[in-house]
């Protein structure tokens, strides 16, 4: 594991008490992603470490990405790969004691152009997931923050209504969490499965692909090659959290939550431009502005910022790690993981 990713570890351990996982079976779908790679690595570090016995099945599409191919050969991982998107995959895979369901097309590229795809892993395949979790088990519904699109009051609280319609350009992964979530709820109300839903709002940090499409990504993907170039005037907003904080979060919420819902996001509080000129300072990468606004990604919200009061009542403040310091240390990784 990245040395990196192995400090974050570390310091995810020291904020929650996992002994709930110990001797137990978890299942994990995009365990491949950005946060993925946390969940595993805890997961990881927890038997290793702290001789946790935890059992892990681990759901991927593609072949593990090479910052995770020392982990096909372990003893406590069963590897499944398959799309959680068809009916056979999903019915076999094993019932067990925690699940969290992580999968899902996050990149706006992908959802976009994989819409079937893009509900049926939150819908069709939720459902079975939680047919296959044990009586008395928990599961973790990785949401997001896009389930507040349309509304105009920031921030977005657990209480905000979405205002999109169904003919939405995102609607197949704004409606697809959001029946999501409905399958959950519906579940938790009429079966004694513990079920908690989490609505992710950018995270970021090391971990992801190098054809990651993401602003974020793509702008140290262009300032490694010393030029970054954006398509509009980047005015638009969005409030960052470091994947090491999000996971912290998610681990919270799966294991100690008392209520259904949660919103999960940070306090960076960032413009698109600010974040390009930031990241290319680090990367001595020139930063240019167009003269014309070229293209803009369809659909995309002028601002993106949840409030996580309910989260922060429940379980206290933490230092949130500054997006400078998040930022340098994303850069660090992908500088040394995106190598040919």
């Amino acid at each position: 594991m990245n040395n990196i990713i192995e400090e974050d570890i570390i310091e995810i351990k020291k904020y929650i008490n996992f002994e709930k996982l110990f001797n137990k079976k978890i299942l994990l779908t995009g365990g491949t992603g950005l946060i993925g790679t946390y969940l595993i690595s805890t997961l990881i570090s927890l038997n290793d470490v702290e001789n946790a016995n935890i059992k892990i099945y681990l759901v991927i599409h593609n072949e593990l990405p090479k910052h995770l191919e020392k982990i096909k050969n372990r003893n406590d991982i069963n590897i499944y790969k398959g799309d959680l998107s068809e009916y056979e995959f999903c019915y076999n895979l094993p019932e067990c004691d925690f699940i969290i369901h992580a999968a899902g097309y996050a990149q706006p590229n992908k959802f976009l152009s994989q819409k079937v795809k893009t509900i049926m892993i939150n819908t069709m395949c939720t459902s079975i997931l939680l047919n296959k979790l044990k009586e008395n088990g928990n599961m973790l519904f990785i949401s997001t923050s896009e389930i507040y699109s349309g509304a105009n009051n920031l921030p977005y609280t657990e209480k905000t209504c979405g205002l999109t319609m169904p003919d939405h350009p995102r609607a197949s992964y704004i409606e697809g969490k959001r029946c999501g979530e409905a399958i959950c709820f519906a579940f938790s109300e009429m079966t004694s499965k513990n079920v908690k839903i989490a609505r992710v709002s950018l995270a970021y940090g090391p971990g992801v692909k190098k054809d990651d499409s993401r602003v974020l990504y793509n702008f140290i993907q262009k300032g490694l090659k010393g030029r970054i170039e954006l398509v509009d005037f980047g005015e638009d907003i969005r409030v960052y959290c470091y994947v090491r904080d999000t996971v912290i979060m998610l681990y919270n919420i799966l294991l100690n939550g008392k209520s259904k819902v949660y919103n999960v996001g940070g306090n960076s509080y960032i413009q698109i431009k600010h974040l390009a000129k930031l990241i290319g300072s680090y990367l001595h990468a020139d930063v240019i502005l167009p003269k014309n606004i070229n293209n803009k990604l369809v659909g995309a919200p002028k601002s993106v910022y949840v409030s996580c009061e309910s989260y922060i009542k429940e379980f206290g403040e933490f230092n949130y790690i500054p997006i400078e310091i998040g930022l340098k240390r994303t850069i660090e990784w992908c500088r040394n993981e995106w190598k040919e």
